[in-house]
């Protein structure tokens, strides 16, 4: 079993070291019912953020995720998709097709492995999101349910929440990502993993666990920012 390890970084490097990606595990397109990211503004904010990879993660939707790998934003797209389940919510990486919504975790989890994807746990201890259940979350941690723990993300205000994941991944010898959880342009690369450069799903896993977290403030998390574009840009 691997040992989680990762290193927490308030700064932004001025360059990543060779052979190395910054990804962006967990952002949201106007594509979530909740969130106001155009396409256009989600290419300008991965250039500006100096991001290698980004996990488009919308909620019950993969659409926006589709586009956005077909019409090459900058840099390499994860197909994904936030999920709400039973339990609470679960993302999925690597996705070919979308998975509904109301489902069983056990469930949702064995649908994004079928499609050979990543079943990864956002802001697990967050009681003011739709956290998974800490029973359901321990208990697929132990089972092996969970392929990695949102071990940083951006928008959670009370760090010993992302400490508390830190501690159950490592406890697991689960791997851990971050994310942005970006719903506006100004958020996209608030967090994300430096991490050696991989080939799927597989190769992600293993070299997830040699991280390095990068936060702009560990304090002093990114805010959301409300923001009304037209409806017709809201899609599932």
């Amino acid at each position: 079993m691997h040992k989680t390890a990762v290193e927490l970084h308030p700064h932004v490097a001025e360059s990543t070291p060779a052979g190395h990606v910054r990804v962006d595990f967990h952002l949201h397109t106007c594509f979530s019912g909740d969130a106001v990211t155009t396409l256009d503004e989600l290419e300008e904010h991965v250039a500006a953020a100096r991001l290698d990879v980004v996990c488009v993660t919308d909620h019950q939707a993969i659409s926006g995720a589709m586009q956005a790998m077909e019409r090459d934003i900058g840099c390499r797209v994860i197909i994904g998709e936030e999920i709400k389940t039973l339990s609470g919510e679960v993302i999925g990486l690597f996705l070919r097709e979308r998975i509904p919504f109301g489902l069983a975790a056990y469930e949702t989890a064995r649908r994004i492995k079928d499609q050979g994807g990543v079943v990864y746990v956002p802001h697990p201890f967050d009681p003011t999101r739709r956290c998974m259940e800490e029973p359901m979350l321990r208990e697929m941690c132990e089972n092996g349910a969970i392929d990695a723990l949102e071990g940083f993300n951006a928008k959670v205000s009370l760090q010993h929440l992302n400490r508390s994941s830190m501690e159950l991944a490592a406890a697991h010898g689960i791997p851990v990502g971050a994310g942005s959880d970006a719903h506006d342009p100004a958020a996209i690369g608030a967090a994300y993993v430096e991490m050696p450069d991989f080939d799927g799903p597989t190769d992600l896993l293993e070299k997830l666990h040699e991280a390095r977290i990068v936060g702009h403030s560990f304090d002093r998390p990114r805010a959301f920012v409300p923001r009304v574009i037209p409806g017709g840009l809201r899609q599932t």
